[in-house]
């Protein structure tokens, strides 16, 4: 099997500390298996725990690294504090942590905390997530959080006066939104490190057109069936899909604020390249606004001093 960036070209990460969300298939898996080859210690947060403990057998049966699997649901912010609290008490440091679950298109359905879902586990889990284990990642030699969105932020938009799809909810401009949440949240916590001089790189990362259990964890209609064919004869195997993500992780020229996506055909295949995400996703102000709003609607509020 043709592996992501080729498993020898990741730099050794023997005695570091790695967390990947969304670890029992797909991209997360890959990631695992990668990082863990290459000697890191690797903590597998799964919401399912059979699939998780299953995912967790197949990789040590492969993967020379240290490996455990810890149950995280993103969906329910209880969970996520849980999922930080088990790692604060163990006070190991953290170098990496990888923002990698997500759901895509579902039917409106809402959060243990009433979200809407895609919104809540695409973004707000991953900064609470984020803003819970920065404590460790601050102590983490060359720290990294890796957040993973996807091509289709380009088109999305954050409706600040219907966050949750109440009045009017659309499967795939939803799913947009919470992919554009991504990167704008990926950026200012970049400038929010820089500015506080802490030793974390925020870095972001997308898969562009991959075979990936998207279709299974909610899309249905026209967009899932999109999804199924195109998993099927086009998308490009996960293992290539992930190498954006695992350069993003690894690579020792990385800096804080990349973005890292296929540098191929339309920006949906090929190798990992620096993108340039445009002016919306740069934007400073609607960043901070909706940091601001994320804040509130998780409890979480990071420290930076």
């Amino acid at each position: 099997m043709k592996r992501a960036m080729g498993d020898s070209r990741i730099p050794d990460q023997s005695g570091r500390t790695v967390v990947v969300t969304g670890a029992n298939s797909g991209l997360g898996y890959e990631t695992c298996r990668v990082l863990a080859a290459r000697g890191a210690h690797v903590v597998m947060a799964s919401r399912d725990e059979g699939r998780g403990q299953s995912a967790l057998g197949r990789l040590r049966a492969e993967a020379t690294g240290e490996l455990e699997m810890l149950r995280l649901d993103l969906a329910d912010l209880a969970s996520v504090r849980e999922f930080a609290a088990t790692l604060g008490a163990r006070d190991r440091p953290i170098d990496l942590l990888v923002n990698n679950a997500g759901i895509g298109m579902p039917a409106r359905s809402l959060t243990a905390q009433g979200f809407e879902s895609q919104f809540g586990v695409n973004h707000l889990g991953h900064f609470a997530l984020t803003g819970l284990l920065l404590p460790l990642l601050r102590r983490g030699k060359g720290a990294r959080v890796v957040t993973v969105s996807s091509e289709a932020y380009r088109d999305g938009s954050i409706d600040f006066d219907d966050l949750q799809g109440e009045r009017a909810y659309r499967p795939v401009q939803a799913y947009r939104q919470s992919k554009f949440a991504n990167v704008l949240f990926g950026l200012e916590l970049d400038r929010r490190l820089r500015a506080a001089a802490l030793p974390v790189a925020s870095v972001l990362a997308h898969p562009g057109f991959t075979s990936t259990n998207l279709p299974s964890s909610g899309a249905r209609g026209f967009a899932g069936l999109v999804l199924r064919v195109g998993n099927a004869l086009v998308a490009q195997p996960v293992e290539r899909g992930a190498a954006s993500q695992l350069r993003a992780a690894t690579a020792p020229e990385v800096e804080g604020g990349q973005f890292f996506g296929p540098g191929g055909r339309s920006g949906m295949y090929g190798p990992p390249v620096v993108l340039r995400p445009g002016p919306r996703a740069t934007d400073p102000d609607t960043a901070a606004r909706l940091w601001e709003i994320s804040t509130e609607l998780t409890g979480v509020r990071y420290s930076f001093s």
